[in-house]
């Protein structure tokens, strides 16, 4: 680089660099290359215009620019648009995402792109049983994204290979990659030094058909890390205590970077632990610098090749000496105690020591019904040799499990290797019930059968998300997010009141003992074993490749266009639901059950908004029909007011939208009717969900204003012919008693999204400049 720079001996290191261009991303897509000297360029064009050091975050960011040298950068303000590497899908997002793709009329992918299925696979009985019942029961699915990958040249991962993020980590990122994924907890990618961001499908069918995709201008938060993890500390327990700081909206807008001499205490696949949970604090997306960790990981996956890449670039993959954070958290990792954060919400965090008592003043169960260990978030080769290690002296005293124990491999890889190197023999001998390599029972996937719906009781997990309902669609169940070991330690006492690090244990011969903090190897001593292969590539040429969706099917179905803006005010809309309180995705368009339906968008409408709380009476999923003043439920009611022809709104409380990526919350109030959405705040992705589909998500210029709108009023949007970028909006409500009053709303379109309401949806949009430029 030095001889490049000074005009040295251009001749030699000309080859060189060729030779590095010709690193391929992935060996699955063996010519698709790394492309480390376009971002090396672009971020030297961004330097230059900023004359400011960078942070890691901005160097990957601005690297990824459509225009480095005109576009306009200010961070938390300005949409920037991007080029991203690569795309990933989820099955239940994927069928969405394709079914949009389809109605585009492209092709082929612009990107490498791939669909993975595992949401879609119920834990029952076990890991063989629940998958045959799940290729069984979803074949009609698993067909559909098997043909439509083939026939627009998107890699297919079949149902078993594993969950998305684990096999994106063992796959496809690296250090320096912009990939976006159809699932909030994409971010697990930052592991391995990338920018990995989850969104809704329609943002993904943007990259994929070669449209520069629009992010706002990220914030950078950065999390200075001193001292070095210990103990029964883990690395779930750095996000778990910055969920406490920042809360579940504190990250929102802005990159979460980690940095500092702490960093290398912690392993590739601990580090992506921590970057997964961004999520649950609104996070863009969260990030460590390349370091030797990474390059272990990258090494034992088969990814070498990229390793010494990636050693070739490093001043690019981390950050700049000086640059500056918009906030700063300091971590002594020396100093901090292992955590458990809930219930019913992820940043509720308590040291493990204090959660025993906390829970009995309370009136919170104690007794531990079941601890799940696995998910997107920590099922590593490290994180099940952890819980193996406690669970093995359990075992040398006579002890099993008090509590229902499951076991979650990460990918068929992760089980394959567990299972050759014994970690799943312990945990069986223990009590443990391996499940299917699968998300199960972390999205609602668990048919339990131990409690009954609305019994109280509390479950412990080393997931991300413990929102009501969440696990098992059963409002009374606690459920509370730890590390895999400390949720191992807690079913074998099968109480909250037990902490490991300094509480007793009876063994079986009446002796007590103290497990000892649990060790175990952060990769495997032997090669990984990758087990079975469930990867399906695109052929060359799918022009010929058939994608059947039957038009009587109950699961699949083709989408027709929403309708364009009629150039009006939406005047005198009548309020659906003002929702009282947390709204996540999951309250908007639940999970479970409901996962069968979502690629067909008329069968899911019936679970639109059905666990929101109406603030009129209290209670979910009844509302009051303005039209004949019977209260029934939401989805119903939205539909009498299609069928007459009427629009509504929803007013929200803050945060609303949080949670998954799933885009079908957005989808659902557009198919049914619904035009605006005014809340207090949005969590990030769904603001854009909602804008991709012709939406207008709307806050109060003034947050009090929640209290001048009441269920009965009706709304009329003002000044829509003038909507601009920045200029708020008018609103005008109108009370029964015939007395009117105005209030003011933000927006943040820019000027495309603007477009993207006018058309109808972001789809139309891009189908329209499509006609235009042929």
């Amino acid at each position: 680089q030095h001889a490049l720079n000074s005009g040295v001996r251009r001749y030699h290191v000309a080859p060189v660099l060729c030779q590095r261009a010709k690193v391929a991303m992935s060996h699955f897509e063996p010519n698709e290359y790394i492309n480390y000297e376009k971002l090396e360029k672009n971020i030297n064009i961004v330097r230059k215009r900023l004359d400011r050091p960078l942070t890691l975050s901005e160097k990957i960011v601005y690297g990824h620019l459509d225009d480095p040298a005109k576009q306009e950068i200010e961070r938390g303000k300005t949409y920037l648009r991007l080029r991203p590497d690569r795309v990933a899908m989820q099955d239940a997002t994927a069928q969405m995402a394709m079914l949009q793709f389809i109605s585009s009329g492209l092709p082929k992918v612009a990107v490498p792109s791939t669909i993975h299925c595992d949401h879609l696979i119920e834990a029952q009985s076990g890991g063989e049983k629940d998958l045959r019942r799940a290729k069984d029961i979803n074949q009609e699915v698993y067909n559909f994204l098997a043909t439509a990958g083939a026939k627009y040249g998107v890699g297919f991962w079949k149902p078993g290979s594993g969950i998305i993020h684990q096999i994106i980590l063992e796959n496809y990122s690296y250090p320096g990659v912009m990939l976006i994924g159809t699932d909030s907890h994409t971010p697990n990618g930052g592991g391995l030094g990338g920018i990995c961001i989850g969104v809704g499908g329609a943002d993904a069918v943007d990259v994929m058909a070669g449209i520069p995709w629009e992010l706002k201008c990220p914030k950078v938060i950065g999390v200075k890390l001193t001292g070095q993890l210990s103990g029964w500390t883990s690395p779930k327990d750095v996000i778990l205590k910055v969920a406490g700081i920042l809360t579940v909206k504190g990250g929102t807008g802005a990159i979460i970077e980690y940095h500092g001499p702490g960093v290398d205490s912690i392993s590739c696949t601990g580090m992506a632990t921590i970057c997964n949970m961004g999520a649950e604090i609104g996070a863009t997306t969260s990030i460590f610098p390349y370091n030797a960790r990474m390059k272990k990981y990258l090494g034992k996956t088969g990814r070498a090749d990229i390793a010494a890449l990636a050693d070739e670039f490093k001043q690019h993959l981390v950050p700049d000496s000086g640059c500056q954070y918009d906030q700063v958290i300091e971590i002594n990792l020396s100093e901090l105690k292992p955590h458990i954060n809930g219930p019913f919400t992820p940043d509720l965090a308590h040291p493990v020591s204090d959660i025993g008592a906390v829970a009995e003043k309370e009136g919170w169960p104690v007794d531990i019904r079941v601890g799940l260990i696995g998910s997107c978030t920590n099922s590593s080769y490290e994180d099940m040799g952890r819980s193996a290690a406690v669970a093995k002296q359990a075992l040398a005293h006579g002890l099993k499990c008090k509590s229902k124990f499951t076991i979650t491999p990460g990918s068929e890889q992760i089980r394959a290797t567990i299972e050759r190197d014994g970690y799943a023999k312990i945990l069986r001998e223990v009590g443990g019930l391996v499940l299917a390599n699968a998300c199960g029972p972390c999205i609602g996937q668990w048919d339990r059968k131990d409690i009954k719906k609305g019994e109280k009781n509390t479950i412990v997990t080393s997931y991300n998300r413990n929102f009501t309902g969440r696990n098992d669609a059963n409002p009374e169940t606690h459920a509370f997010v730890t590390s895999p070991e400390i949720v191992t330690a807690l079913s074998i006492a099968g109480t909250l009141k037990f902490n490991p690090e300094t509480d007793y244990l009876t063994g079986a011969d009446g002796k007590k003992f103290k497990l000892e903090a649990p060790d175990a190897d952060e990769l495997p001593k032997l090669e990984f074993d990758p087990g079975q292969d469930t990867y399906q590539y695109p052929p060359k040429d799918g022009s010929g490749q058939h994608v059947d969706v039957s038009p009587t099917s109950q699961r699949l179905q083709l989408l027709e266009p929403f309708d364009k803006w009629d150039g009006k005010d939406l005047e005198d809309m009548l309020i659906l639901i003002k929702v009282k309180g947390k709204c996540t995705t999951d309250h908007i368009s639940a999970a479970g059950p409901w996962l069968k339906f979502r690629g067909h968008l008329d069968n899911i409408s019936n679970n639109l908004l059905i666990g929101a709380i109406n603030i009129e009476n209290g209670k979910a999923n009844s509302v009051r029909n303005a039209l004949t003043q019977e209260f029934g439920p939401v989805p119903d009611t939205a539909r009498y007011y299609k069928k007459m022809g009427v629009k509504w709104a929803v007013i929200g409380d803050e945060n609303y939208g949080e949670g998954s990526s799933r885009e079908h919350a957005a989808l659902e109030p557009r198919h049914l009717g619904g035009r605006v959405i005014i809340t207090k705040s949005f969590a990030r992705i769904h603001e854009t969900n909602l804008k991709k589909q012709g939406l207008l998500p709307l806050t109060f210029a003034d947050p009090a204003d929640y209290n001048k709108i009441h269920p009965v009023d009706k709304l009329s949007i003002v000044g829509l012919k003038d909507f601009a970028p920045g200029k708020p909006l008018k609103c005008i409500i109108k009370h029964p008693n015939g007395s009117q009053e105005t209030i003011m709303l933000n927006h943040t379109f820019n000027e495309s999204q603007i477009e993207w309401f006018q058309a109808g949806s972001a789809l139309n949009r891009m189908k329209e400049l499509q006609q235009k430029s042929s």
